[in-house]
């Protein structure tokens, strides 16, 4: 699972690694939540047949279009990988709609028992080259039976790999920037070729370590959310 992250790099470094046209200025957010508004990289082809990238805005929390009652639905911040192409909420958008999540880190629990209770510690993962993420997603536009119009999305996940296992058992498919245009081409890459991108990312491309409590609130933020634990 993957339930929070980061996106702390300027605008423009950001634009130049996901090369995406628009020009928006946006704030650091050092922890963000599900339900709130992310960033996104989706794929689109001119009128000349030419591939081009688009940044936009989007919920996190899937809305398949088949939903009427969204009270009642559960809130679907991740996919798994390995069942997506099965699954009727999923399938659609990972045949049509892929996308990229820009991210600086993600925050991952380790869970144990102390006394018959269930304790946890947090973690902070990103790029040992201190590159920012590109997270494979699924988007999908929600039309409400009111009439209103909403952006959604999601994040896919695939199996820890040999490190971060000692952390959760999953970890979010992280797609390389020389694979990215593989991955946003939904009229050329097909469904099977995109599969083969959705799998953990090297042991060696990811630093960890943990950090202190205070990122278990949702409206906490600020750099320092991202400082190593200091042990006692």
């Amino acid at each position: 699972m993957c339930g929070r992250f980061a996106l702390t790099s300027d605008p423009a470094s950001l634009r130049q690694t996901f090369g995406y046209e628009e020009q928006p200025n946006f704030p650091p957010r050092y922890n963000i939540a599900p339900t709130q508004p992310i960033a996104i990289i989706i794929g689109r082809r001119d009128a000349e047949g030419r591939a081009q990238r688009h940044f936009q805005l989007v919920r996190w929390g899937f809305l398949p279009g088949f939903v009427r009652d969204t009270q009642n639905f559960p809130l679907l911040i991740n996919a798994r990988a390995e069942t997506a192409s099965e699954k009727p909420s999923f399938r659609n958008a990972l045949r049509r709609r892929r996308c990229l999540i820009p991210a600086d880190a993600y925050y991952e629990w380790l869970r144990f028992k102390v006394d018959g209770r269930t304790a946890r510690r947090a973690f902070l993962f990103r790029r040992a080259d201190q590159e920012p993420m590109g997270l494979a997603g699924l988007w999908e536009p929600y039309l409400s039976p009111d009439g209103s119009e909403i952006d959604t999305a999601c994040i896919l996940t695939t199996e820890a790999n040999g490190a971060t296992v000692a952390v959760h058992e999953r970890m979010p498919v992280i797609i390389e920037q020389k694979d990215f245009g593989r991955w946003l081409d939904c009229d050329a890459v097909d469904v099977r070729e995109a599969e083969k991108l959705m799998k953990p990312i090297s042991e060696a491309a990811l630093t960890f370590f943990e950090i202190g409590p205070a990122i278990n609130t949702a409206t906490a933020t600020g750099p320092e959310l991202q400082s190593p634990l200091k042990k006692a």
